[in-house]
């Protein structure tokens, strides 16, 4: 089994030697798929914007889509510290000013701050995951933190351009596990632990 460190390692190289027409289709094929999933139970979802250089998930079609066909759900982003590996969450409307950190990341300028606790359905970015439904970010727990302080009840969706490696031989208890993943080929479901 690959630790955490060989499965980054290996799927950011693995993506960002995809070719950009191949990322193209891959996000379409995921969008596709993210639309065969009923969001109207849902108030308010917390999304990431990708870092293009980093060719990651393209979530800007899906957001468009779901506030045509869903326009009642909100829409949150958030704000990195990478100083204390900590994110505020900030309501997205169409015309909050986003700007780039110094990792690439589009970020809102500033807006109405919303507490995790808020936010019903949370987007997770990866570069992998395993069948049970752990995943592999970029290292710094930001995201675990940020998922144990929302609700219980939060529904957790993480975006993947790549299928489940079997397992991850260091995930621990810090790390939470996604309610499903959605894929360019399908959606895997798990239970929540």
């Amino acid at each position: 089994m690959l630790t955490k460190k060989d499965i980054r390692k290996e799927y950011l190289e693995k993506r960002l030697n995809l070719p950009d027409d191949v990322i193209a289709t891959l996000n379409r094929e995921l969008l596709q798929q993210c639309r065969l999933l009923d969001y109207s139970n849902f108030n308010m979802a917390h999304i990431f914007l990708p870092i293009t250089e980093k060719k990651e998930a393209d979530t800007h079609a899906l957001v468009d889509w779901a506030r045509e066909a869903y326009p009642a759900l909100q829409w949150a982003l958030s704000r990195s510290d990478m100083r204390n590996a900590t994110m505020e969450h900030f309501l997205w409307k169409p015309d909050t000013v986003l700007v780039k950190n110094a990792y690439g990341i589009p970020e809102p300028a500033g807006g109405v701050t919303l507490p995790p606790a808020e936010m019903d359905l949370v987007f997770v970015p990866m570069l992998a995951f395993d069948k049970k439904g752990q995943r592999v970010g970029y290292g710094k727990g930001m995201y675990d933190r940020f998922l144990k302080q929302c609700s219980p009840t939060v529904t957790t969706i993480g975006l993947s351009l790549f299928e489940p490696v079997e397992a991850i031989a260091d995930a621990g208890e810090n790390d939470v596990p996604l309610d499903m993943v959605v894929t360019p080929q399908t959606i895997y479901y798990f239970k929540k632990s």
